[in-house]
């Protein structure tokens, strides 16, 4: 394990371990381990079959958007998913660098323009969520449940703020995919002034990013489908929150999973191993605080949450890699290309090179 690599990792672990202290500390062993003896199962398994329905729904939206580069198959999108993301339990944001280079090398597509199709569905799902958070402040009837206080007030200017943004974003990246060649030639002119390596190799860079972007000229229909696949996915992570908090006996309206998932989706966004601890904080506060969840049975209900979203993929992209679906990968290799993305974005293209050559000695 490189240095620089392995001070992060152990910087995980221990914000991971500090915030489940956090969450842990004073919950009563004996009232947490009834929680967990009376859940129901048949609801637990509604909740686990929630997160198999997910990953097809992501590898299906993915395939609409990487449609404009090109045709891939279902099969090659639902495993490159899941080694992404189950490489992403293990080192945070790998599966950003993993999921690209599966389906690029496979398909012989660049890097660059792979990757803008996971930057656009990382704000579709931004948008997603911060569509249903709206549904639930202004449209839905408020949960009886729900406490009042300067909790949710501080939670719909963040909220807002945050939408501001990404709607910003993506009308930037519409409008500089419609006018890719004037905007490509105007940051040439920029280009100009650096050194003619480095101005070549970042037009190369930006003209593959922009042709990721080509999904945003799709024709409307197209257009349509992918936002009602994103929709579609975070409504089913919802039914598995749902279910996973009826087991635990917490009578809520579906329409309070959408609060949740502005609360998890935060809490995932801390860079711990298996988004142990931030996933679980973010659970406990929204049932206490927003809900007057009782702390234990919070606890249980995101202990579980978390096992019944993250086991299944973890387990199924070690079956995929035992099978040899991961294309000959190892965790040990996915670090490197995670390391590399990171601190030369250029040798992305030569780690995939260097792993191909590996394979064939």
């Amino acid at each position: 394990m490189k240095g620089g690599r392995g001070w992060r990792l152990l910087a995980g672990f221990c914000v991971a371990l500090a915030l489940l202290t956090l969450v842990l500390r004073g919950v009563d062993r004996a009232t947490l381990a009834h929680a967990f003896s009376h859940a129901r199962r048949d609801l637990l398994l509604l909740s686990l079959a929630t997160t198999l329905v997910l990953y097809v729904v992501r590898s299906w939206r993915w395939g609409f958007l990487l449609a404009p580069l090109g045709r891939v198959r279902f099969s090659r999108l639902f495993q490159a998913t899941v080694l992404g993301f189950m490489s992403g339990l293990v080192i945070p944001r790998a599966g950003e660098v993993l999921r690209p280079y599966l389906v690029g090398r496979a398909e012989n597509l660049r890097l660059t323009a792979v990757f803008a199709s996971i930057v656009l569905e990382r704000l579709l799902d931004l948008v997603s969520v911060l569509g249903l958070f709206a549904l639930y402040v202004w449209v839905l009837p408020v949960p009886a449940a729900q406490t009042r206080g300067p909790l949710l007030e501080s939670v719909k200017v963040a909220g807002g703020l945050t939408g501001l943004a990404v709607v910003a974003l993506l009308g930037l990246l519409l409008a500089f995919h419609v006018n890719a060649e004037r905007a490509l030639r105007m940051l040439g002119w920029v280009l100009g002034w650096l050194p003619t390596r480095l101005a070549h190799w970042l037009d190369a860079r930006l003209r593959e990013f922009v042709a990721g972007l080509a999904v945003l000229q799709a024709p409307l229909g197209h257009l349509a489908a992918i936002l009602a696949q994103s929709v579609l996915l975070w409504v089913v992570i919802a039914a598995g929150v749902y279910f996973n908090n009826r087991a635990f006996g917490i009578e809520l309206p579906f329409h309070s999973t959408f609060l949740m998932l502005l609360f998890l989706v935060v809490g995932v966004a801390v860079p711990t191993p298996g988004m142990v601890g931030g996933f679980h904080a973010a659970y406990v506060v929204v049932m206490t605080q927003a809900f007057g969840v009782d702390r234990a049975t919070a606890t249980a209900a995101g202990i579980m949450n978390h096992a019944l979203t993250q086991g299944p993929v973890l387990l199924m992209g070690l079956a995929i890699l035992m099978t040899g679906g991961g294309q000959g990968l190892t965790l040990s290799k996915v670090a490197d290309m995670a390391e590399h993305h990171e601190s030369d974005p250029e040798r992305s293209d030569d780690a995939r090179r260097a792993t191909a050559a590996g394979r064939t000695r």
